[in-house]
């Protein structure tokens, strides 16, 4: 077979031929230049915010500046709510009860200004079961433990924000979650994919 139908016919089958040598998939030898930007990806791969905030927002927003720890701790809340193999929305829930218990920090005991023995991202309590201070005071760890909660709450991916997030944590201040929801629905926007 002459060089030229053999080209053709590799060609054809999305091979490459390469000095009368098989040279594998013709990807492997493409342009750069005639490949997609992977930025095209990324933006395609951003969260829906029909999916972060189906409901809208509930009453006045609050929004704070947030510093490094803040950030570690949106990714950490992130990073286990993949891990739990749930989806954004459950992200979403997750940052905004944080940022109503503890603004995203991870709290350890604060003597008379703390509430119980409340501790962590969402001050949950060992006395209640939450688990050890060490434990609680893991981000992983903790935001696994609301997850649990959460995921026990039956419709709670349909539920208004502060719903789902008060029937997991009990608190005094239920419809204090929802003032965080657009932040949160911004953060897990942000990171998700990062």
């Amino acid at each position: 077979m002459n060089t030229i139908i053999r080209k053709s016919v590799l060609s054809v089958a999305g091979l490459a031929f390469a000095g009368g040598v098989f040279a594998g998939p013709i990807a492997a030898h493409a342009n750069p230049v005639d490949a997609k930007p992977a930025a095209v990806a990324v933006q395609a791969d951003k969260p829906d915010t029909s999916k972060l905030i189906p409901h809208g927002t509930q009453g006045k927003q609050s929004r704070i500046p947030l510093n490094d720890e803040q950030i570690a701790n949106v990714k950490a809340i992130i990073a286990a709510t993949k891990k739990a193999g749930l989806p954004e929305r459950a992200a979403v829930i997750s940052i905004a009860t944080s940022f109503q218990e503890s603004k995203l920090e991870n709290l350890g005991h604060l003597g008379d200004r703390n509430d119980h023995d409340s501790l962590g991202l969402f001050q949950q309590r060992p006395s209640s079961g939450w688990g050890t201070p060490e434990q609680i005071t893991n981000p992983e760890y903790s935001t696994t433990a609301f997850l649990k909660g959460l995921k026990q709450v039956d419709g709670w991916q349909d539920m208004p924000l502060t719903k789902a997030a008060q029937t997991v944590q009990v608190s005094a201040y239920p419809d204090a979650y929802a003032q965080w929801e657009q932040q949160a629905a911004d953060l897990v926007s942000q990171h998700w994919n990062s």
